[in-house]
């Protein structure tokens, strides 16, 4: 019994995609190298195991972490494949934490996976740490797994005020909910760049001879008046509007139906002497990227989250962010070819490149990470923790 209460507590972060690690890698390195009283674990499923996106585990190991890989590959591109995927993720999880055996979990964001790993979390008496609750974004079914993930978690890290709020208001404890700021827009200020030799050299492009434009899109899960596949087509035949735009283009999430957006991106970059399409670019290299970069399109949370940071304006299409705090940089717009178009006239005007320099980001807070850090680490002290019970707001 002495050496079980000595042994440290064991914190395990799950992450499925390129994206949630680039957020989560720099709390799990602070704490694995300024936390002595934690074990740091990591597991990694879906996109990271899939060669086809650039079989990204790759990164989390280059960050020194030697993560336990949990498959939840299933065959096909529909929604009842991402349910069946839903399942394996939740078997993969209990085995996981069984060898594992953590004291907590922490987790980011609202992918229909993150479902599963809290699924199995909670029903194993793990707490879980949420990062990124309270967030809107009304064309995702990602919006209700979020909400359905704060309700399964116990220390919430929001992005915002408001968000931190929302969490408040679905019943947890406000000294559960700490605003932290976003830690992505943390990475972009705090991140060192590579030079554009570097990244011209693994592009195969010149960053300076043609304005440059980040992009990426995923399907709007909840959009049901077209398919991803057409809805992209869109967006490029917009962008051929714009000839001498360089189109870095890279790959969707896997959720239902990507495989059409992967389909006409890779059409519209064998067509377009000026455009490539990128499994993935990894954090730095995406952060470096928009750092030279002159515009941001499609429907990506980090184009209304990171992207304002640079002082660059972001053309946001659809619906699919719809109901996310955004700075003034972010231009809004439908999925025609038309409105895009015009959205991207706009960012590229005169009279945006006025506005930029003055541009505030609202998901700013100047110590992200130390915020994050000392959270985490007050939480993983008082574990055990009792059972949570609902907040019932005071009546006004």
């Amino acid at each position: 019994m002495a050496e079980l209460s000595l042994r440290k507590k064991r914190l395990v972060f799950v992450s499925s995609t390129r994206a949630d690690w680039g957020l989560l890698s720099p709390l799990a390195r602070a704490l694995r190298d300024t936390a002595p009283e934690l074990d740091v674990a990591v597991v990694a499923t879906n996109m990271h195991l899939l060669p086809e996106y650039g079989m990204t585990v790759d990164e989390i190991r280059a960050d020194g972490f030697s993560p336990f890989c949990a498959d939840m590959s299933v065959p096909g591109a529909d929604e009842a494949s991402r349910v069946r995927a839903l399942a394996k993720c939740t078997a993969a999880m209990a085995d996981a934490f069984t060898v594992l055996e953590p004291d907590a979990v922490v987790l980011l964001g609202d992918r229909y996976e993150i479902l599963g790993v809290a699924s199995a979390a909670a029903l194993m008496n793990i707490p879980i740490l949420h990062i990124a609750g309270g967030e809107i974004s009304e064309g995702a079914v990602d919006d209700s797994i979020r909400h359905a993930v704060t309700k399964l978690s116990t220390l919430h890290l929001t992005a915002t005020e408001q968000y931190r709020q929302r969490v408040i208001q679905l019943g947890e404890e406000p000294s559960r909910v700490i605003n932290t700021g976003a830690i992505g827009v943390w990475n972009a200020i705090n991140q060192p760049k590579l030079p554009a030799s570097v990244l011209e050299a693994f592009l195969g492009i010149p960053l300076y001879e043609e304005p440059v434009a980040v992009i990426t899109y995923h399907p709007a899960t909840l959009d049901s008046q077209a398919s991803p596949a057409a809805r992209v087509r869109m967006m490029l035949d917009a962008l051929d509007d714009f000839p001498e735009l360089y189109c870095v283009i890279t790959y969707p999430n896997n959720d239902a139906r990507s495989d059409g957006i992967i389909s006409e991106i890779e059409r519209f970059a064998a067509g377009r002497p000026n455009a490539i399409a990128v499994k993935s670019l990894g954090m730095r290299r995406y952060l470096s990227l928009l750092s030279y970069a002159d515009i941001c399109i499609g429907n990506s949370s980090s184009g209304i989250v990171e992207v304002p940071s640079f002082h660059i304006p972001t053309v946001d299409i659809g619906i699919r962010q719809r109901g996310r705090i955004a700075a003034k940089s972010v231009v809004h717009c439908g999925d025609s070819r038309e409105e895009i178009s015009a959205a991207i006239r706009h960012a590229l005007s005169p009279e945006m490149a006025r506005l930029l320099p003055s541009v505030e980001n609202p998901y700013f807070k100047p110590d992200t990470l130390g915020m994050q850090v000392r959270a985490v680490r007050d939480f993983a002290a008082s574990l055990p923790c009792a059972p949570k019970k609902f907040y019932d707001i005071p009546d006004l």
